[in-house]
């Protein structure tokens, strides 16, 4: 429906270039290209830190829930010692 032929796009760039000249376009064309690579690099990073952040976090979890079983494991052995001097 808005197909664009070969001939209307030589003729954009044509236009462009004259327009802009071919200086100002590779130099445009550089800073896209290192804006790019800077955005990649920021995902990139964000990804690792995040990576970090949840492996500290669910070090910290297991830790903590292993801490929680044996506290409820000897509150466990002091309630049986209880219920066996009760019994006695």
């Amino acid at each position: 429906m808005f197909g664009i032929s070969p001939m209307q796009l030589i003729i954009i760039l044509v236009i462009v270039v004259l327009l802009f000249g071919t200086k100002k376009l590779r130099s445009l064309g550089g800073d896209l290209g290192s804006a790019v690579k800077g955005f990649k690099k920021a995902i990139s990073d964000k990804d690792e830190s995040t990576d970090a952040d949840f492996k500290e976090d669910s070090a910290k979890e297991v830790e903590d829930k292993s801490a929680q079983s044996s506290q409820v494991a000897e509150d466990l052995k002091k309630a049986d010692k209880k219920t066996a001097t009760k019994a006695e």
